[in-house]
């Protein structure tokens, strides 16, 4: 592991958020702590401008009543704002939490009342709407701070004041008190808590893991021990900070090795910005490196026939480096293909870049080191600060999650003759028990160690930790057979046709898949060939599209043990969407509400019936409704074996 780089804020002494930052603040102050983009302009925000709108945030809130063990609640996308409300309420001992953006209200309800939060910090009008509807189910909240003004002139509700105004109120109480402010943040202990992190609610709704400020700035600076970052660094904000890991990154952090937070301006400007910025490291959840790699694939559909041609050449190059030395990279192919590519996504100046939140598809992988992208997996939980293992710079695993962090531990409980057993570790940053959940505190610590409920073992030739998946989403065939269905799906995802996948073979004689369509690529791939369609629905009922599928998904098949292969499979008539429940707000698809929603149609699959008859409604994100009714097509890879058999007789 790397040492402790000397310019690393020292988390003993400043051992809250808001001591590290005006530490920053007074020993650096006109450096550049933050950007955001604005109307195609990014605006620089020093440490000195970071901390006196953190001041002035904390100092506004405590004429309102805010104080130790209050609960601050935030929602919006990632904005300085968020991170002056998260740490000006750290400087009042209070605690935050995140709500993420796209939250429905009964999600938004939920979570304000299990925190009983009495102030809510939010982005702008949409947001405040959420907070306003739930008025009467959430009594607890007592102000709305929004940050941005467009359309809130025609509110007048006595709670609603606008970060300006907060600002405005803490200016004059800094004037009248100037030592309070200081006063107010030397008062905050490590020990406090600091954080309600949702956890990812998989399989119920979210709980909020406490997390101290001082335990895990104490676990971020073992973090930078393994991947270091630098003054002057430049990070990329696009996660939903309500996560744990852009918690890390974006502001445990920053804090601590005075790295650069850029923040885009819209999700949809998020690679071109990147690329403006040129980051020296990115995290990205698994989906967006999904997402890019298809990207990559669907562009060279319209590219010409040399080019096509070209980038065929350099990819079997590629692949036939990695086949011979894991990670190692063909000189040829970086020239001729991902040199300019990775200039084209922004990527050209990275030294380090990371994904976590879920296990990413070893052919992805293999598609970001062969393009010279220094990839590497995480692995941790929001119970634990996050991350806690990951791969060295020299060696990278593709079907690993890397080593642990020098203060984490870990053990494979109840292991089986192949040494595979459920993930238990520990790390000085983790959390103290869930918030007012004392009984699944109880049912997920055992003397000081997590139980994470997944299924790993250490490898024998490097001690690299792999983790297989949930040990609830192990299943088994009525053969006996075994497998994990989120490998299989990973593999089907590389495809730049599926954007989603869910594997269904438990107690049933062979696998079978629910397929989502990647409808933006699929859609200019039908355009191509004069496939005429008018909608998601319509375009995944083609006999054409299914062919197309039908291919990849064979191609996917022809690298699994016969057990593993998928034998049927159907095209969904609608994408999964976290609002309704199907997937989580980190994208993990949620498998008990898919069983239970599509127990129909599952049924069908495992019977002689090739058409499974939808009759249904769909409700949109603006609450308007729609019924669907279209057949939906079941095909079946593998021939009838009695009609096998009476042939060859």
């Amino acid at each position: 592991m790397t040492a402790l780089h000397s310019d690393y804020t020292d988390v003993k002494k400043y051992d809250t958020f808001p001591k590290l930052l005006a530490y920053n603040a007074e020993s650096w102050p006109d450096e550049v702590a933050l950007r955001e983009k604005e109307f195609g302009i990014w605006n620089a925000f020093s440490w000195a401008d970071y901390n006196r709108h953190v001041k002035l945030f904390a100092l506004g809130m405590h004429q309102l009543g805010i104080g130790h063990k209050d609960s601050v609640g935030i929602i919006g996308d990632n904005r300085p704002e968020w991170v002056y409300g998260e740490i000006s309420s750290h400087a009042l001992r209070a605690m935050i939490f995140g709500i993420y953006q796209d939250s429905l209200n009964e999600e938004v309800a939920y979570l304000i009342n299990y925190a009983g939060a009495k102030i809510i910090i939010a982005e702008d009008e949409e947001q405040v709407d959420k907070v306003l509807e739930i008025t009467e189910e959430c009594p607890c909240v007592e102000h709305i701070i929004y940050c941005d003004p467009r359309g809130m002139r025609k509110y007048d509700d006595p709670r609603l004041m606008s970060h300006l105004d907060l600002m405005a109120s803490g200016q004059k109480l800094d004037d009248e008190q100037p030592e309070l402010y200081m006063q107010l943040v030397n008062q905050g202990k490590a020990e406090d808590v600091a954080i309600l992190c949702p956890t990812s609610g998989t399989t119920s709704n979210p709980k909020l893991a406490m997390l101290q400020a001082g335990p895990m700035l104490e676990h971020c600076v073992a973090y930078l021990e393994a991947d270091p970052k630098y003054p002057s660094d430049n990070y990329v904000s696009v996660l939903p900070l309500p996560w744990i890991m852009e918690q890390v990154y974006a502001v445990a952090q920053a804090l601590i090795s005075r790295i650069v937070v850029n923040f885009v301006e819209e999700p949809e400007t998020m690679m071109a910005d990147l690329r403006e910025i040129g980051p020296t490291f990115v995290l990205l959840a698994p989906r967006v490196w999904e997402s890019v790699a298809a990207d990559v694939k669907a562009k060279m559909m319209d590219a010409t026939r040399f080019k096509q041609m070209m980038y065929r050449f350099a990819m079997k190059l590629a692949d036939k480096a990695a086949a011979e030395e894991q990670g190692k990279q063909s000189k040829l192919a970086y020239w001729l293909l991902f040199r300019p590519l990775k200039d084209r996504l922004g990527f050209t100046y990275l030294r380090s870049a990371a994904t976590g939140g879920a296990a990413l598809g070893p052919d992805t992988f293999k598609f970001f080191l062969g393009m010279g992208v220094p990839l590497r997996q995480l692995y941790g939980q929001t119970e634990l600060a996050g991350a806690y293992t990951i791969h060295e710079p020299d060696d990278v695993d593709f079907d690993s999650v890397g080593i642990p962090f020098r203060n984490a531990q870990v053990r494979i409980d109840n292991p089986d003759h192949n040494g595979v057993g459920e993930v238990v570790a520990k790390t000085c940053g983790m959390f103290l028990g869930y918030y007012n959940n004392q009984a699944e505190t109880d049912a997920s610590l055992d003397d000081g160690w997590m139980h994470t409920g997944d299924a790993g073992y250490f490898k024998k030739e490097n001690n690299h930790l792999v983790v297989i998946d949930r040990i609830s989403d192990l299943a088994e065939t009525s053969n006996g057979d075994k497998f994990s269905p989120q490998f299989i799906e990973n593999k089907l995802k590389f495809s730049p046709f599926i954007a989603e996948a869910v594997v269904q073979g438990d107690g049933r004689p062979y696998l079978s898949a629910i397929i989502c369509i990647r409808f933006e690529i699929v859609a200019k791939w039908a355009e191509q060939r004069n496939i005429a369609f008018t909608n998601y629905i319509n375009l995944s009922a083609q006999e054409r599209i299914y062919e197309m599928v039908q291919k990849e998904v064979e191609t996917v098949n022809e690298t699994l043990p016969e057990a593993q292969q998928v034998r049927k499979f159907l095209l969904l008539y609608k994408q999964l969407d976290a609002d309704d429940g199907e997937l989580t707000r980190t994208r993990k698809v949620r498998r008990g509400v898919i069983k239970e929603k599509y127990a129909d149609i599952i049924d069908t699959i495992y019977s002689d019936l090739d058409v499974v008859h939808i009759d249904t409604v769909i409700t949109f994100q603006d609450g308007n409704k729609s019924r669907v009714q279209t057949d939906v097509r079941v095909v079946d890879l593998i021939p009838s074996r009695p009609e096998a058999t009476k042939d060859a007789v």
